[in-house]
This record gives C-alpha cells, structure tokens and sequence, in this order.
C-alpha cells in the first residue's frame, strides 16, 4: 500500500517499508516499484525504506514538458525534506542512480551513503555498451514492452498516455545526464558503485564514474546484467548493507586509497 504526498513539483506517490535508518529507494527508467523484486524485502530487515515513484512514472502523474533529471532530483530533494524530514541512505539503479548523484551534490546534507547500480553520468550514445540500442526503441517496440505492461495499469493518465511518457524518457537519454567528472569529484557521501558484468552501461564508462567519485568503491556483479537487482538480489542485498552498515576495510596493498606518502614511500 503508498500514499501521495504533495510535493512542489508534482504529487508524488510513495510506499514505506521496514524499519530502521532511513533508506530511500530510486527506481530505474520507466519502472515503478515493483521492480525492486526481492531486494525490498530483504533491505526492509535492515531500513526504514521510503521508495518514491518519480514523475510519470508507475502511479506518480506526468508533468507538463520534457522530463528532466535534475527535475526528479529537485522533486526527489523535496520528498526527504517533506517526507523523510531526516538525512537518509539513497539507493539507485540505472536512472535512479542518476538522481542519486544529483541529489548528493546539491545536497550533500540530506544524504548518508550512496549506492549506484547500472548509472551513467552521461547521455546514452556516450555510455551504453550498445549505443544502437537505443535508436531501436520506441514505445510501441518489443524493447519496452516490460516497461509499457507495468506503467498502463497504475498510470494516472491512463494506458493511451504511455506513448507521450515513452518518447520523453528516450528524448532524455539521448541527451542526459550531463554531469563531468569535476563534477563528481565533489561528491562527499561514502559511495559505491555497482554493475553487471554485462551490464547496458559499459564496463568502461562505470570505471570512469568510480575513480571519479573520491574514495568511492567498485562492485562488479559477475554472470548479470543490466537487471542485476532482480537476478542476484542475496548477493546485491549483502553489497548494499555491508556499504551502508559498515565502516571500510583497511586494505594491505592500498595503491587508489593510499596516503600520497606512503605510495612515495614504497
């Protein structure tokens, strides 16, 4: 069961789980969540989960204009303030981890530990390991028919609105996100960065956004994809509350962590 809220942006559907710190959950592109599968119950054992539905996406309605990410990270900064009313842990895969990375720049205060899964910091042609993908889609193709099936029966605009969501969502990967690596480096909140070893982000381009991020960490989820969230959700449920539960190992051999002086020193 959710509930609205009123937020500045747009009302805003959400549900709550668990207990515990707070823990928001950031779906991925056209989902809605239920796609979080097996993985809420089990952080639900740890967190106070607060999962919102972004604008024009599952029950939350479209807004007027192109869909942008900074406007789901202004909407997504509102829905701490308002809602969760206490700094929180933000979990996002694909375009969740996108907003997740927002919000941790513009507002360092209201977030705790980040984890991204499958994100890129740069428009789809830039990232993904098959670019071509992307000019394949459209929304009456075989691609996004998952997608259409969970958005046509809690759209508040009904099914016939899902071509209009479809095409701003595309419009907005090929164009967002925008972010550089300077921009990442100001990103303070202990962070770790997931992906599928087949992953629709490139290999890459993840190594890219895990140096970039200071003193961020790396896991490569072996024998998954784009959807590792739903195909080894024990083994992402361990990397994420390890991440958000515990204090960094200290390594032996540390080369990217060490003291400038010790890498001198050795």
């Amino acid at each position: 069961m959710g509930d609205y809220v009123d937020l500045p942006g747009v009302k805003t559907w959400y549900e709550t789980d668990g207990s515990g710190d707070p823990l928001l959950m950031l779906h991925g592109g056209f989902c809605t969540n239920d796609t979080w599968g097996a993985l809420r119950s089990g952080l639900a054992e740890t967190f106070r989960l607060f999962l919102p539905e972004r604008r024009a996406h599952g029950h939350t309605p479209d807004v007027e204009g192109p869909l942008s990410y900074q406007d789901m990270a202004d909407d997504t900064v509102a829905f701490i303030e308002t809602v969760v009313d206490a700094p929180a842990h933000l979990v996002g895969w694909s375009d969740g981890g996108i907003v997740a990375l927002l919000v941790a720049l513009a507002r360092p205060d209201l977030v705790r530990k980040v984890v991204v899964i499958g994100t890129n910091f740069r428009p789809a042609g830039e990232c993904w390991a098959e670019p071509a993908l992307l000019d394949r889609m459209t929304p009456d193709s075989s691609d996004l028919e998952f997608f259409r099936e969970l958005y046509e029966p809690v759209a508040p605009e009904g099914p016939e609105h899902w071509p209009v969501v479809a095409r701003k969502v595309l419009d907005m990967w090929r164009t967002e996100p925008t972010l550089t690596t300077e921009d990442l480096a100001r990103i303070s909140a202990p962070t770790l960065v997931m992906v599928g070893d087949d992953d629709m982000v490139s290999l890459e381009h993840t190594i890219a956004l895990y140096r970039a991020i200071p003193g961020s960490e790396l896991a490569v989820v072996p024998g998954t994809s784009h959807v590792v969230p739903l195909e080894k959700p024990a083994e992402v449920s361990h990397l994420v509350v390890d991440h958000l539960t515990a204090e960094p190992a200290e390594t032996m051999l540390p080369i990217r962590r060490a003291e400038p002086s010790s890498v001198a020193g050795s």
